[in-house]
């Protein structure tokens, strides 16, 4: 069995303003990193447009088409941009995930890393913030569940920033177990303990600033991995955002880049008990250049070495 790395180049055509922490480097810098592991490198497709209508509305996609500029930039939000390119590398980073989804479930790869941006754990189900336009992760979940007829999915999300957007579009599927770690207090302000979905299948775990690898390992092992054991998902989807790292400039958490490795590893060993080592994770956050690569470049070490 082996890892896909599923991207485009159309993900290095969203283009951010100077200055903005979502840039193009990003992207580059992870694919540079990954360069010479051994990994099934596939082109990610253009996702369908029913593929996005399974978790945002036809007139959320209407708005993001109509608002597409022609040259320069449009301002969604405070921080969310889109440029002529941005639309097509949305729909480039979505159909990645979805085809990450249908090669694990058909046995073609053991499990695969979705290197694309926009990062998407913040688009609520008609809003698009903080620097996301679709919500990659929740699609592959309802890709998942609806296409492929899984019965159980989980998510887990350990950028530092919470995932309200996977969160919202998730809250009233019993079928996806949500698990999320984020600093808090920090942006966007949700992902409180008490936040618990419609049928209590979310878990949120708060982690205060400047707490490092221990207290975020205490986190998931006290809390996190016995929620997956009680859930018994057929497939895990991870939103690997790396700006928990100590060197990233928009938050406090101090993990490194071998707890980043740790967290990878402890998730690969569950899938294997739980699902087969069903894994699909999708790239999110990490505005730190070198920490991302390198973090980058450790979590996908770790599920090549457990696609071996």
């Amino acid at each position: 069995m082996t890892t896909a790395l599923i991207t485009h180049a159309d993900c290095l055509n969203h283009v951010t303003p100077d200055g903005h922490p979502e840039r193009v480097a990003r992207l580059e810098h992870v694919l540079h990193a990954l360069e010479g592991l051994a990994l099934k490198r596939v082109t990610g497709p253009m996702a369908a447009e029913d593929d996005i209508l399974r978790i945002h509305p036809a007139s959320y996609l209407a708005d993001l088409r109509n608002a597409v500029p022609q040259d320069g930039r449009v301002q969604l939000d405070a921080d969310t941009y889109m440029s002529p390119g941005s639309l097509d590398a949305a729909f480039r980073a979505a159909g990645a995930v979805v085809r990450a989804v249908d090669m694990v479930l058909s046995g073609e790869v053991q499990n695969a890393f979705a290197a694309v941006r926009p990062p998407g754990h913040h688009a609520e189900t008609d809003t698009a913030m903080g620097f996301c336009l679709f919500g990659n992760a929740a699609l592959a979940a309802k890709h998942a569940l609806d296409h492929h007829g899984l019965a159980r999915v989980a998510v887990v999300d350990f950028d530092v920033h919470h995932g309200n957007g996977t969160q919202d579009l998730l809250w009233d599927e019993p079928r996806a177990l949500f698990i999320s770690s984020q600093q808090m207090p920090l942006w966007p302000g949700s992902g409180r303990p008490e936040e618990d979905g419609a049928h209590g299948q979310i878990l949120n775990l708060p982690l205060p600033p400047g707490s490092g690898g221990v207290q975020m390992k205490a986190a998931y092992v006290d809390q996190a991995f016995p929620r997956l054991r009680a859930f018994k998902p057929e497939m895990i989807i991870i939103s690997a955002g790396f700006d928990a790292h100590q060197d990233d400039p928009l938050a406090e958490l101090a993990w490194s880049t071998e707890d980043f490795r740790w967290l990878s590893r402890e998730l690969c060993s569950l899938a294997q008990e739980l699902c087969g080592g069903r894994i699909v994770s999708t790239l999110e956050g990490g505005y730190d250049l070198n920490a991302l690569a390198a973090s980058a470049k450790a979590h996908a070490e770790e599920l090549i070495e457990a696609g071996t």
